[in-house]
């Protein structure tokens, strides 16, 4: 337990937090505060384009690679200059969404929840690379297990606590429905400032100075020049390596198993005769703690085992799952089955997710494109959660629940199957080997 008090690790406990607390206030919650207002259901479904940005952050990830924040780069470095000036923005763009209205300025509603996004997933970017650059091996795994149960924290809070900060400034406190919501965006907000507290308490990593110095080798360079050699470098360091292809395919299957049956799984609660209430109850209650407690779990298999290893168990373990869910078709409305199966997935998923940021972690070690690199990971992780998913109405309606779930475990076969490639060419020990080289 000592290393989860490890003040580099605290510190990315804050940053999770300020990581987890916007995505919602652009999603779900955004959608609830619509529905409220009388936006109609066609409009709502147009606030699908706000996630953009989160799927194509890697587009603008050389910026914080190759450049400076003016002001706060010179006084804090180079991420702690880029984490402040996401987060000042972050703060901005939610206090604009708070101020606008859904009924009569659906546009200028998307427009802001849009910048949010943005600066949400600048500071995404800025995060995962301060994360990897400031911990040490030692640390890596209790850093990552600590950001997720913070991230997962924070996403409840701009959920469920948001929705009962409205209630209460309107019903306790009879302010009017669209003051009650600016209100409640407006402490969403505030809120931030943990993160800019953790950047303010935070040092700048020590490997960054790689990146001032090679800056300062080449001071003439036009910024736009630096910016696009950076994008250059980042990619071209990735595909040269051995089995690059492999790794970004095994990248987008790993967490495939649980994208194609997250898709479903309130749908099926529903339609084999849950209510939203039995299934809210459940999901903020039992699989909350689930998630927080998997996210330790995670870490503690990633401190305790090899990194190949460590897939190996997550991987199996998310897959198995899903298996919870076919009994649970089988047997139809039994909230106590419906209790162990969301336990069991959130807990499997968490453990599965904590070990996945490791490996996404060490294929991202150079300095000098940790952000680029880090970003296109995880865009690409995006890609299988947003796209690949998208046939899983079809295969359920095609096979009933009990099958589709079994067909969803079995979709990780093609991820353990590029896993035991990876294992079998030396991949693992290469990672190593370049770990080793960069402490």
């Amino acid at each position: 337990m000592a290393v989860y008090l490890q003040p580099r690790v605290l510190i990315v406990l804050l940053l999770g937090f300020s990581s987890g607390l916007p995505l919602a206030l652009s999603g779900s919650t955004l959608q609830v505060w619509a529905a409220e207002s009388g936006v109609n259901l066609k409009t709502i479904g147009l606030f699908a384009i706000i996630g953009t940005p989160y799927t194509l952050k890697f587009l603008w990830a050389p910026l914080v690679d190759a450049l400076d924040v003016p002001l706060l780069s010179h006084w804090l470095g180079r991420r702690r200059g880029w984490l402040i000036f996401s987060q000042l923005l972050l703060i901005v763009a939610i206090v604009l969404l708070s101020l606008c209205d859904p009924k009569s300025g659906p546009v200028l509603l998307i427009a802001a929840a849009a910048l949010v996004a943005t600066a949400s997933a600048t500071q995404d970017i800025v995060i995962d690379a301060f994360r990897v650059e400031s911990l040490n091996e030692s640390e890596q795994a209790a850093g990552m297990a600590s950001y997720v149960a913070a991230y997962r924290v924070a996403n409840l809070i701009s959920t469920a606590g948001a929705l009962y900060i409205v209630s209460g400034f309107e019903a306790g406190l009879g302010f009017p429905r669209t003051t009650s919501w600016a209100l409640g965006y407006a402490a969403m907000a505030a809120l931030v400032l943990i993160g800019i507290v953790g950047s303010i308490m935070a040092t700048e990593p020590e490997v960054s100075q790689l990146a001032l110095s090679e800056s300062a080798r080449h001071p003439a360079t036009s910024r736009l020049k630096r910016v696009f050699e950076t994008a250059r470098a980042a990619f071209s360091d990735f595909m040269t390596r051995d089995l690059a292809v492999v790794t970004l395919i095994f990248v987008v299957l790993f967490k495939f198993t649980d994208a194609l049956a997250g898709a479903m799984t309130a749908a099926f609660v529903i339609d084999i005769g849950f209510t939203r209430v039995e299934y809210a109850t459940i999901i903020k209650g039992v699989g909350f703690a689930a998630t927080l407690i998997g996210g330790f779990a995670g870490g503690f298999v990633a401190r305790a085992y090899p990194l190949a290893t460590s897939l190996w168990i997550g991987g199996i373990l998310q897959a198995l799952a899903n298996f919870g869910f076919s009994w649970q078709a089988t047997i139809g409305h039994d909230p106590l089955w419906l209790a162990f199966a969301i336990t069991l997935e959130n807990f499997t998923s968490a453990i599965g997710t904590v070990i996945y940021i490791a490996y996404l972690s060490a294929l991202c070690r150079n300095p000098l494109h940790t952000a680029t690199q880090y970003a296109l990971l995880t865009a690409l992780s995006a890609f299988g959660r947003t796209y690949l998913s998208a046939m899983a109405g079809y295969i359920a309606e095609a096979t009933g629940w009990m099958w589709f779930f079994a067909i969803c475990a079995a979709s990780a076969l093609p991820g353990l199957a590029l896993l035991a490639i990876l294992q079998r060419r030396g991949h693992f020990e290469r990672l190593g080997q370049r770990d080793a080289g960069t402490a």
